[in-house]
């Protein structure tokens, strides 16, 4: 028994907050989980940059719906769902990821959640669980799958390197020069087919 787990950001659709940075003339913003492995560290960065320039949630939305997902992405999703259970595991938040799951024909994901207060200001923010993204995957292969991962970010080596088979997807010069043993693709096609290769 197979079961796919997927990045969102970089992977499926484009980074939320470098298109935030870009719309909103923050450029600050267009940090990621590709240049700060810290993620704790880097969301407290980003909210007090928000704070500082008073913007909240509604702001950050209203970008998200001017988001589509990567061309090829949902057709590439359709077919992999047709064959593989699949689960995108992100570090983003459901008040961000909902109209974007619409976009991509509604793939089950896995998340975290925003703390926003009622006057849009986003106060805080609660992950699901540490290290959310190899937890999940070892906890799908305690229950009898065996995992095939694939993401673009310091955030995905984790549950990359734990699964059968992991590849990095439109990933950074440097991820890729530090992790050789790794294979990389940037196409959707090249990553279908080696995770087909691989459940075989």
């Amino acid at each position: 028994m197979y079961i796919t787990c997927l990045d969102l950001e970089g992977v499926l659709v484009p980074e939320i907050w470098i298109a935030f940075a870009e719309a909103s003339g923050i450029p600050e913003l267009k940090r990621t989980t590709r240049d700060e492995p810290d993620y704790d560290k880097l969301m407290k960065w980003r909210i007090g940059i928000l704070k500082e320039h008073g913007l909240g949630l509604k702001e950050i939305q209203d970008t998200i719906a001017t988001i589509d997902p990567i061309p090829g992405a949902k057709e590439f999703l359709d077919e992999l769902r047709s064959f593989s259970q699949v689960i995108i595991i992100s570090d983003t938040f459901t008040q961000f990821a909902t109209p974007l799951m619409k976009k991509l024909g509604w793939p089950t994901i896995f998340c975290n959640s925003l703390e926003v207060a009622d006057s849009g200001e986003i106060t805080g923010f609660r992950m699901r669980i540490e290290n959310s993204k190899l937890t999940t995957v070892k906890a799908l292969q305690s229950i009898g799958y065996e995992t095939i991962a694939s993401g673009d970010s310091y955030n995905d080596l984790g549950m990359i390197k734990a699964s059968k088979a992991g590849f990095l997807f439109k990933s950074t010069d440097k991820i890729k020069a530090d992790n050789p043993e790794l294979p990389a693709f940037d196409t959707y096609d090249e990553l279908m087919a080696a995770i087909k290769a691989a459940m075989k």
